[in-house]
C-alpha cells in the first residue's frame, strides 16, 4: 500500500465546492470518481482544506492510498487522462510516508484573493476575480490589515455556520499588493476560520474605499461579532495557493 500526495489545481466555477455532497457536482467526487476509473476501485481522497462553492486552487493539496504499484508519472498522467474535460489537473504526484496527512500534517496555509479594480467589465477573467468599480487605495487596505496579525478571537470574520472548535486563529501574514488593475491580497496561517479571508477581504475593500479607517477594522475584530464586520467578499476572487509541511 503507498500512500500518494497530489498537488491539486481546478477551477471552482462549476462546483459546489471541494467536499463531496448529494445531487450537486464537487471537486472531491470528480477527482474521485477519475481515481475511481484509474484504479478500478472506489478510493476516497482527503484534502487539504475544504474550499467553497465557486472558490479556485492552484495548490491544493490532496492524498489517498493506493494498493497497486505505479509511478509517480503514471498515477499524474492517469488522473489527468480521466478528469478531462473537468477544469481540474493534477500538477504533481508524490509518493510519501504512511504517516503523512494532508490536513493535519500542515503548518501553513496560504490564500491568495484577486480584485480587479476598474469600472469597465471583465471579460477574460470574469468568474475568476472579484471586480470592484470604485477607487480602492491598496496601501490603506495593506496598512490597516496588519492590525489582523498575531492571535486574535476573529469572531467577526467567522460565518455563522462555521463548525471550529474556538474562533481564535492565528494570522502570519496579510499582503495587500497592486499591480496595474489588479489589487491581490496574500494571507498566511496555519489554518482558517469558515469565510475568515473573505470577510477579512470584505472589510479591508471598506478601508480601501475610505468607508472605514484602520481604527475601525480594529474596532470590529476587537467585538468579536460578525455584525460588526464587512460584508462577505464574493468567492470567484479566492485561491487556494499552497500548503506547508511539517
Amino acid at each position: 500500500m503507498t500512500r500518494w500526495k497530489l498537488i491539486v489545481e481546478y477551477d471552482g466555477r462549476p462546483y459546489a465546492g471541494w467536499q463531496r455532497q448529494d445531487n450537486v457536482p464537487t471537486v472531491q467526487q470528480t477527482l474521485e470518481a477519475a481515481l475511481e476509473k484509474f484504479a478500478t476501485t472506489t478510493i476516497p481522497v482527503t484534502a487539504a482544506g475544504r474550499t467553497d462553492a465557486g472558490v479556485h486552487a492552484w495548490g491544493q493539496v490532496v492524498h489517498f492510498d493506493l494498493d497497486k504499484s505505479r509511478t509517480a508519472d503514471d498515477v499524474r498522467d492517469g488522473l489527468n487522462f480521466y478528469l478531462r474535460p473537468a477544469p481540474v489537473a493534477v500538477l504533481t504526484a508524490e509518493a510519501v510516508a504512511d504517516d503523512f496527512h494532508a490536513r493535519l500534517s500542515a503548518v501553513e496555509r496560504r490564500y491568495c484573493y484577486r480584485i480587479i479594480n476598474r469600472r469597465p467589465p471583465v471579460a477574460i477573467e470574469a468568474g475568476r476575480v472579484w471586480q470592484v468599480p470604485y477607487v480602492l487605495n491598496a496601501e490603506a487596505m495593506h496598512e490597516a490589515g496588519q492590525r489582523l496579525l498575531g492571535t486574535h478571537d476573529f469572531s467577526s470574520f467567522r460565518a455563522t455556520e462555521c463548525q471550529a472548535k474556538s474562533p481564535v486563529k492565528t494570522l502570519d501574514e496579510l499582503r495587500v499588493s497592486r499591480h496595474r488593475e489588479e489589487i491581490e491580497v496574500l494571507v498566511r496561517a496555519r489554518s482558517f476560520l469558515h469565510h475568515q479571508v473573505r470577510n477579512m477581504v470584505g472589510s479591508l475593500a471598506l478601508v480601501g474605499r475610505g468607508k472605514w479607517s484602520a481604527d475601525d477594522l480594529q474596532r470590529a475584530l476587537e467585538a468579536r461579532n460578525r455584525a460588526a464586520g464587512g460584508p462577505t467578499a464574493p468567492p470567484e476572487g479566492l485561491y487556494f495557493l499552497d500548503v506547508k509541511y511539517r
